[in-house]
């Protein structure tokens, strides 16, 4: 007798929390061992977790691929469905614990923006509201998007340009983007005029990797003034750019916050000349998860203590 593939209504399959968390790591990595590794689980034990699953619901939620899995439209309609339930479940539990008297909040930035802008800021939050926890992670500006879609995070510090879909976006400040020279560097004169984009059109170029927008940031401006600055180093550290610059390897454009905070005699910053490149950083969040009292009251202040600058 053939298997059916529909489930029996009067027979509700009882369905676990777990089993629905590891199936949304499967169909959000398209693959069992990359989910896998990000669960800390071995291949066999997911393998075993979904086709638990599919069995109890009675039809086949991935199509198996020679190097992917994709959702079967029986799956697509769980993934829906699952992201629904458990985010309730973390909103509930949120809920009750507001009923104490101490809050967490995970707040996400990226690593050209943390480093300078999260210690002060940190400090004086803490002052004002011991009774809340901070809970920091560094990431791309890629990473922290996916973690605040997922309800990993309650909110992240980036900058723009962003392309989000479900997310709350809110402008905080705009800051300049500086050049930095070798303090013996031709260009590096505090008496001379701003600096040109031209002037840096020839000069051997550092930069951080395609990860960061801050990447993205330079490009643009580089653009809009028509030029191309020869990159022959991209890195990952903000930190290690602003050292090869000291060292002479070449010349890079630093947030005006890192500036402020380098306490180097062997690097110079100068302002390009008007319109000067800037940032803009924001704030981005999930409006659709439960907004605790907690969230709402670091919101409230970030917004505050900006709007007075």
């Amino acid at each position: 007798m053939l298997k059916s593939h529909r489930y029996n209504a009067l027979v509700k399959p009882h369905l676990e929390l777990l089993h629905l968390e590891q199936f949304l790591a499967v169909a959000r990595a398209k693959n069992f061992t990359l989910a896998a590794n990000e669960l800390n689980l071995s291949q066999s034990s997911l393998s075993r977790s979904v086709q638990k699953l599919e069995d109890q619901l009675g039809q086949p939620l991935f199509e198996r691929r020679p190097r992917e899995v994709v959702l079967t439209s029986f799956g697509e309609i769980l993934f829906r469905q699952a992201q629904k339930i458990l985010a309730l479940v973390e909103d509930t539990v949120s809920t009750l614990a507001e009923e104490g008297q101490h809050g967490l909040i995970r707040l996400g930035a990226i690593p050209t923006i943390a480093p300078y802008f999260l210690p002060g800021f940190l400090k004086e939050f803490s002052e004002k509201h011991s009774n809340i926890t901070v809970q920091v992670q560094e990431d791309t500006s890629k990473n922290l998007i996916k973690r605040c879609q997922n309800g990993e995070l309650d909110l992240a510090i980036l900058a723009l340009p962003l392309f989000v879909k479900d997310l709350k976006v809110e402008e905080l400040f705009e800051e300049e983007l500086l050049l930095v020279v070798p303090t013996e560097h031709e260009l590096a004169n505090a008496q001379a005029k701003a600096i040109t984009p031209e002037a840096i059109a020839s000069q051997p170029f550092i930069t951080l990797n395609e990860a960061h927008c801050l990447s993205e940031n330079i490009r643009s401006f580089c653009n809009r003034k028509e030029i191309r600055p020869l990159a022959i180093e991209r890195l990952s550290q903000l930190t290690t750019v602003q050292e090869l610059v000291a060292l002479g390897h070449g010349v890079s454009i630093i947030p005006e916050s890192a500036s402020k905070l380098d306490q180097s005699t062997r690097r110079v910053y100068r302002s390009f000349v008007k319109p000067r490149p800037t940032r803009t950083v924001c704030l981005i969040w999930n409006p659709y998860r439960h907004q605790n009292k907690w969230l709402e009251t670091m919101l409230t202040y970030l917004q505050k203590r900006h709007q007075n600058k």
